[in-house]
């Protein structure tokens, strides 16, 4: 989500997730976009609404093994392209007013009306309404707002990334963090992050070559044999880093363990994910920018059917043609979610005009003459 890479594509102004990992960013030069990058992002989302799906139905062995390989990348790859995307962030002033248009304004609308959502379709009237606790869907954008501001600081670093990932060990194996804008999850997946900011054009230009694509095949044939293996064995809750080992009833050293285990085999996946997402423009590079609209939106859609108790009332769901079913439901919600007249009328919330509340910056201005 670098001009580097071949066939950009005209750039469109973004909303939220665009305005945060692309202001002024590597990947946009003379107004252009990059096809790649956009490509990559639609079909994350995808996967991440599909994933999302797979939990309301009742999970067998080949489910579960899908799951935990979808789950192992899908987030890390977001992860990761937001980083790459956030390299020329240096909190200008431009560049911060965007990071709260383009971040804190959806966060705070977003996390209000899912508690809101929950209280009245899931019959729950106590649960709380707090910008301290995201719930659902949020945390990644409270998440994305504490790496952005943090980006100057890993970039004077001579060593970020072994930072990031002892940090991210000493998150695992410290329990009692409490729920505060999900600092659990903050910190566990902080090392993508700054992997982002750490990667070059030229690391993704190598992962189109032929070689690695050929490799990415039987790369994921053994990672979902392993899944399958695992998926019996393996705590769900590791992939969702949103717990410290000994809070999963595990020993404390496994959070050391599985925070290195699992960085390496997302890290792994999603260079294989990548090398075979399309450079070129496709009929669905348009999404890549919409992405925003369909992570935030889609969560209403799969909470709403598990209120409803959807896959209760219609058991076949259950079923492999129905799981199958049900994945392409999904993914064509979340691909009309990710359209140009979706986004034009959540611009208000996800791209607002907040040039009412801050100061003309008349350093940033151009000089005249």
């Amino acid at each position: 989500m670098s001009n580097d890479i071949p066939n950009a594509v005209t750039q469109v102004r973004s909303p939220a997730l665009e305005a945060a990992t692309q202001d002024s960013g590597p990947s946009s030069h003379g107004g252009t976009r990059d096809a790649f990058f956009d490509n990559a992002k639609y079909l994350l989302i995808v996967l991440v609404a599909v994933a999302h799906a797979w939990e309301l139905v009742e999970t067998s062995r080949a489910t579960r093994a899908l799951y935990v390989l979808v789950y192992t990348f899908h987030m890390p790859a977001f992860i990761i392209i937001s980083g790459y995307l956030s390299r020329s962030f240096t909190a200008r002033p431009h560049q911060i007013r965007r990071l709260v248009g383009g971040i804190v304004v959806p966060y705070v609308v977003f996390e209000t009306a899912y508690s809101v959502f929950k209280r009245y379709a899931d019959d729950a009237p106590d649960h709380p309404i707090s910008l301290l606790d995201p719930w659902l869907l949020t945390w990644f954008l409270a998440a994305l707002f504490i790496w952005r501001l943090t980006t100057p600081l890993w970039q004077q670093l001579r060593h970020p990334l072994a930072v990031a990932l002892t940090v991210a060990v000493l998150a695992s194996v410290t329990p009692g963090f409490g729920d505060d804008l999900n600092l659990q999850r903050v910190l566990q997946f902080l090392p993508f992050f700054v992997l982002g900011l750490c990667l070059k054009a030229e690391h993704f230009q190598l992962l189109g070559r032929r070689e690695i694509r050929l490799l990415a095949i039987p790369l994921f044939v053994g990672a979902l044999a392993f899944a399958y293996w695992a998926s019996t064995r393996l705590r769900t809750e590791w992939f969702f880093r949103r717990s410290s080992a000994q809070e999963i009833g595990e020993p404390w050293w496994t959070g050391v363990v599985m925070t290195f285990a699992l960085f390496g085999c997302s890290v792994l996946l999603t260079a294989a994910f990548l090398s075979w997402v399309p450079r070129r423009r496709t009929w669905f590079t348009v999404l890549g920018a919409g992405t925003i609209c369909g992570y935030l939106l889609h969560g209403f859609l799969t909470k709403g059917a598990e209120y409803a108790g959807v896959a209760d009332t219609y058991t076949w769901l259950n079923d492999p043609a129905g799981k199958v079913l049900l994945s392409v439901i999904t993914a064509v919600a979340v691909t009309v979610l990710c359209t140009p007249p979706v986004r034009r009328h959540l611009r208000p919330v996800t791209e607002p005009d907040l040039s009412w509340a801050f100061r003309s910056n008349l350093a940033e201005r151009p000089a005249k003459g």
